[in-house]
C-alpha cells in the first residue's frame, strides 16, 4: 500500500494553509493566512475562492458539521465551523457567509469539533479553557481550565467524554460533572495535534518530541515512533480506523492502525498543519506551510484468497493475478473503487455508486448493481452471501446481487462497525451493540429479524471482538468472542426460552478466527498460538478439551500480532511490523470433520488410526458422544487412556431402554438437568432419583421421592449406608424428619430396585415389538 501524490505547480494560497476540510468525497475547503477560504473540485480539477474573510480573522482550525446519517438528500454537509486567532469561533455556510461569529476565549481558538451527532461543539483555546456549546453557538459549560494553552481536542466514540491536550500531557474529562478523569504524560515535548477514532476506540498523538504514538482508550501504550528530524504536526485517523496519516515538515507517511508505516513520501510542502481524509477513506488533503494544499490517494492497496492476488494498482483499476499460472487480469470501474473484499471464490468490490461481484472462475463478466448510498465501510463475506455496511444501515445480498435482508436495532449506529464487532454466517448475522457493550443482536440472515425468540446475547464483561462459525447446521450454529478480560468464551447462536451456557475456551487470547472450511477456531494466547479442532467439545467432555488442542510457540510473532484470515488449513498473521506471515496446521482434523458430518465413523476410525495423534482420538471421542455413537465413542476413548470413560460406556450400552441410555450420554456430557428430564418424561422416575443419588446430589433426589412417593425408603437407605462409610451422624433436617421411625430393610429395597429395572426392560422390549408389528406389511 503506497501514497500517489498530486501538487500544484503553484500555490492557491499566498500564505500558509492552517487547515482542511471535506464536504464531499470529491470537494474540499482550505483556509489561509492569506484570509481566503478555497473550494477545490478534485473531478474538474477546479478551485474557485468562497470567501475573503476581515483582515484581522486568521483561520486556526475547521470542521464540518456531520451530516446526517442515513438520509440520502443530505450527501453533504452544509455548514462548518471555524475558529481563528481573534478569539472566536464562526459558524460558516457552505456558500461562504458568515452565520455567526462567538467570542469564546481569550487569545486564539486553537481547535473545535462537532460531537458525532452534531448536537455539541468543543472549542479549546490559548487560555487553557475547554467549552462546549451548542449547535447555536449557545455556551453550555466551561468543561476544565487549564493553566498552559490547549492545542488539540477529540470526541470520545460515543460523544460522551473529550480528549485534550495539556502541555506534555493527554487527559481524557467525562461531560458527566464529578466523573473519574484520566490523564497521563504522553511526550517529552509539547503535544501538538491528538484525534480519536469512534470506530476502534484508539487515540493519536503528536508532539514536539518528533514521534507520534497509539493509545488505547485507558492510556496504555500501543505504539511509539521513533523520532522524526522535525516535530510532528498533524495526525488523522481513516474514517473505518484501519490507516491513519502523519504529517511533518515535507513529509507524509500513511500508517496503519497498530502504528508501523506502510509508505512515506516527501513532497514539497514545508509543515504539513492539518490533515483531513475523505469520507470513503480514499484520499488524504494535507494544509501545507508553503501555501499548498497537497492531495495523497491510498493505491496499491492487496487483497489475497488461496492463489489469486488482488491488487488496486489506480483509482479505478485492480489487477488480478493467479499464482498458480501466473495469468493476470485487468478489471476496470467506471468510478473510483473504495472497498473490496476476496474471499469464498468470490471478489466483492464497491464503487462511489456501484457494487461489483466478481467470480475467480470468470473475471470478464461482473455482476453489477447500484448502490443506495456510496460510501460503504466495510464489506463482510459468508460462503452464501456478502454483507455491505454503508452510513445509512446494513444489507444483505446473495452473489447473484439479489438483496436479501437489512436488520436493523434500536440505536444502530452504522459508522462504527468493524470486522472486530460484526459476523456473518451462511444463516445468521451477529452484531456487538456500541451503547451497552456487553450485548450481541443475534439475526436470521434470510429475514433480516431477531434470531429464535428475540433473546440478545448478554454476557457479564464488555465484548471486543466476535465471531461466528462457518459451518454445519443452523441448530448447532456457534459465536466465539473475547471479552475486556481477553478470555475466550463460546455459545450456541439458538436461544429458545432456556438460557444458553457461556463457556469459557481460553484466556489471553488476542485475536481469533474460524476456519472457512470446517468448524475449527484459531487463536492468539499470550505467547502461544492456539488451535482448537473441535470447540464443540465443551459441551460434550470438559475433560478432554486439553487434548485436543495444537499449540505452538508464537514469540516469533512479537508484540500485537494479528490474525489476517485463515483459509482451508493456512492461518495468515500480520506482525506488529506489519509483515505477515503464513501458517499451516494438520488438514486431518479437517478431513475428520468432514467424515463426522457424513456420518461415516467407520473411515474416521481409520483416519485415526493412520494418523496416530492423540489430538484426532480426543476429537472422534467428543465427536462421537456428541453424536451418540457409543461404539466410535468407546474406540476413540480406549486411544487416549480412558479407561474409566470407556467402561461407563459399556455400562450405557447395557442399558434396557433408549430413554436410559440418553440420558446417562447427557450425563457423560455433564448435562445432568437434561439427563434427569428425559427421564421423568419416559415414566423412570425411580432411574431419575439414582442418578441423583449416585451423584450425591441429596437434597434433590429425596425431593424426587418424596414429589413422586416413591421409593423414600430407597433414598433413606443409601444416604444412611453413605454416613455410615465416612462415620458421620445424620444432621440434614428433612432427611431426620422423613427417617423418624423408619427402619431400613434392605432386602426390601433390593427387591423394589430389582422390580424398577424388571419394570424397565419388560416396557422397553414391549415398545421394540410394537415398533416390529408396526413394520409389518
Amino acid at each position: 500500500m503506497r501514497l500517489k501524490i498530486s501538487l500544484l505547480k503553484e500555490p492557491k494560497h499566498q500564505e500558509l494553509v492552517s487547515c482542511v476540510g471535506w464536504t464531499t468525497a470529491e470537494e474540499l475547503y482550505s483556509c489561509s493566512d492569506d484570509h481566503q477560504i478555497v473550494k477545490w473540485n478534485l473531478l474538474t480539477s477546479e478551485t474557485s475562492q468562497i470567501v475573503k474573510l476581515p483582515d484581522d480573522i486568521y483561520p486556526i482550525d475547521l470542521h464540518w458539521f456531520p451530516k446526517s446519517l442515513g438520509i440520502k438528500k443530505q450527501t453533504q454537509a452544509e455548514s462548518f465551523v471555524l475558529t481563528s486567532s481573534d478569539g472566536k469561533f464562526h459558524l460558516i455556510s457552505k456558500l461562504g457567509r458568515v452565520e455567526k461569529s462567538v467570542e469564546a476565549h481569550c487569545g486564539a481558538v486553537l481547535a473545535g469539533r462537532w460531537n458525532y451527532e452534531g448536537t455539541a461543539l468543543v472549542t479549546v483555546g490559548e487560555d487553557g479553557q475547554i467549552k462546549i456549546w451548542s449547535k447555536t453557538g449557545m455556551l453550555r459549560s466551561t468543561l476544565a481550565q487549564q493553566g498552559t494553552p490547549v492545542y488539540s481536542v477529540a470526541w470520545g466514540p460515543d460523544s460522551e467524554k473529550v480528549l485534550y491536550t495539556a502541555g506534555k500531557q493527554l487527559i481524557i474529562k467525562p461531560l458527566q460533572p464529578n466523573a473519574k478523569v484520566l490523564q497521563w504524560k504522553a511526550h517529552d515535548g509539547i503535544i501538538l495535534k491528538v484525534d480519536w477514532n469512534s470506530v476502534n476506540d484508539l487515540i493519536l498523538s503528536a508532539g514536539e518530541d518528533c514521534k507520534y504514538k497509539v493509545w488505547d482508550s485507558y492510556g496504555r501504550p500501543l505504539y511509539n515512533s521513533q523520532p522524526h528530524e522535525h516535530p510532528i504536526t498533524s495526525v488523522a485517523w481513516a474514517p473505518d480506523g484501519e490507516l491513519f496519516a502523519v504529517g511533518s515538515f515535507h513529509t507524509l507517511r500513511l500508517c496503519d492502525k497498530t502504528g508501523w508505516s506502510y509508505a512515506l513520501e516527501k513532497p514539497n510542502t514545508g509543515s504539513i498543519f492539518n490533515i483531513a481524509w475523505s469520507i470513503d477513506g480514499t484520499q488524504i488533503a494535507g494544509a501545507c506551510g508553503n501555501g499548498h494544499v497537497v492531495f495523497a490517494h491510498v493505491v496499491e492497496q492487496r487483497w489475497e484468497w488461496k492463489n489469486f492476488q488482488v491488487t488496486l494498482t489506480k483509482r479505478r483499476t485492480m489487477q488480478v493475478r493467479n499464482v498458480l499460472n501466473d495469468a493476470v487480469d485487468l478489471l476496470e470501474f467506471r468510478d473510483r473503487v473504495i472497498k473490496a473484499s476476496l474471499n469464498y471464490a468470490h471478489l466483492v468490490v464497491s464503487t462511489s455508486l456501484q457494487c461489483y461481484v466478481f467470480s475467480t472462475k470468470n473475471w470478464n463478466t461482473p455482476l453489477i448493481f447500484d448502490l443506495k448510498e456510496g460510501t460503504v465501510s466495510l464489506i463482510l463475506q459468508a460462503e452464501r452471501h456478502f454483507l455491505l455496511v454503508d452510513g445509512g444501515g446494513i444489507y444483505l445480498y446473495s452473489y447473484e446481487g439479489r438483496f436479501i435482508s437489512s436488520p436493523k436495532f434500536p440505536g444502530m449506529r452504522t459508522d462504527i462497525l468493524n470486522a472486530q464487532t460484526v459476523s456473518l454466517s451462511n444463516d445468521t448475522i451477529a452484531i456487538k451493540d456500541k451503547a451497552d457493550e456487553k450485548i450481541i443482536f443475534l439475526f436470521e440472515a434470510s429475514t433480516g429479524k431477531p434470531l429464535g425468540d428475540g433473546k440478545l446475547l448478554s454476557h457479564k464483561n464488555e465484548i471486543l471482538e466476535i465471531a461466528l462459525d462457518q459451518k454445519g447446521l443452523t441448530n448447532d450454529r456457534k459465536i466465539a468472542f473475547i471479552d475486556k478480560n481477553r478470555d475466550l468464551y463460546i455459545t450456541s447462536v439458538k436461544r429458545f426460552g432456556k438460557e444458553e451456557q457461556i463457556i469459557k475456551l481460553g484466556t489471553m487470547v488476542h485475536t481469533l478466527a474460524w476456519s472457512d472450511t470446517c468448524n475449527i477456531l484459531c487463536g492468539l494466547q499470550d505467547t502461544r498460538f492456539t488451535v482448537w479442532y473441535y470447540p464443540n467439545t465443551v459441551y460434550v467432555d470438559r475433560d478432554i478439551l486439553p487434548k485436543t488442542l495444537f499449540e505452538r510457540d508464537a514469540s516469533e510473532f512479537s508484540k500485537n500480532p494479528h490474525i489476517v484470515s485463515f483459509v482451508g488449513n493456512q492461518v495468515t498473521i500480520r506482525r506488529a511490523d506489519g509483515s505477515l506471515v503464513h501458517i499451516s496446521i494438520s488438514p486431518y482434523p479437517a478431513i475428520l470433520h468432514e467424515y463426522v458430518s457424513s456420518s461415516k465413523w467407520e473411515d474416521a476410525v481409520r483416519l485415526c488410526r493412520f494418523v496416530k495423534e492423540q489430538t484426532m482420538w480426543a476429537c472422534l471421542a467428543a465427536m462421537a458422544v456428541a453424536n451418540r455413537d457409543m461404539t466410535t465413542a468407546e474406540i476413540a476413548y480406549a486411544a487416549i487412556g480412558e479407561i474409566d470413560k470407556v467402561q461407563y460406556i459399556n455400562s450405557i450400552k447395557e442399558l434396557p431402554s433408549k430413554e436410559s441410555k440418553m440420558a446417562h450420554i447427557l450425563m457423560l456430557s455433564g448435562n445432568i438437568q437434561e439427563a434427569e428430564m428425559i427421564l421423568l418424561q419416559a415414566g423412570l422416575v425411580y432411574q431419575a432419583i439414582q442418578i441423583n443419588i449416585n451423584l450425591y446430589n441429596w437434597e434433590r433426589a429425596l425431593e424426587l421421592a418424596v414429589k413422586y412417593k416413591t421409593h423414600v425408603d430407597t433414598v433413606l437407605a443409601y444416604r444412611q449406608k453413605f454416613l455410615e462409610t465416612f462415620g458421620k451422624q445424620e444432621t440434614n433436617k428433612r432427611y431426620l424428619q422423613y427417617a423418624e421411625g423408619l427402619q431400613i430393610d434392605w432386602e426390601k429395597v433390593r427387591a423394589k430396585i430389582e422390580m424398577e429395572i424388571t419394570k424397565e426392560r419388560e416396557r422397553s422390549s414391549s415398545s421394540q415389538s410394537s415398533k416390529n408389528t408396526g413394520l409389518r406389511p
